[in-house]
């Protein structure tokens, strides 16, 4: 027999995300017009990732999964970071 818990979640907290999923891909546009320099790049990133966890955590439901997926997850992000991390070292010091 299957235990499965279903969740459900309002329509107001998908309002919530849709909207700040809204705003974060207005300011990734937004700060493209911004001359920040080499922290352009970084800055975009930065909201990318903000993006990627709120839809991992209310979309894909991890935030309502047990703390092993969490754990998961967040060990194989930690993982490409570092990866992403040694490539910009490679490609800095060419």
């Amino acid at each position: 027999m299957s235990q499965e818990k279903h969740h459900i979640v309002s329509y107001k907290t998908h309002v919530f995300v849709l909207l700040a999923l809204l705003v974060l891909t207005a300011l990734s546009v937004a700060i493209t017009r911004v001359e920040l320099g080499p922290l352009n790049t970084a800055a975009a990133l930065l909201i990318a990732c903000i993006k990627a966890t709120i839809v991992l955590a209310w979309f894909m439901h991890l935030k309502f999964e047990s703390r092993f997926f969490t754990v998961m997850v967040s060990a194989v992000i930690i993982l490409f970071l570092l990866v992403i991390l040694v490539t910009f070292f490679d490609y800095s010091y060419r």
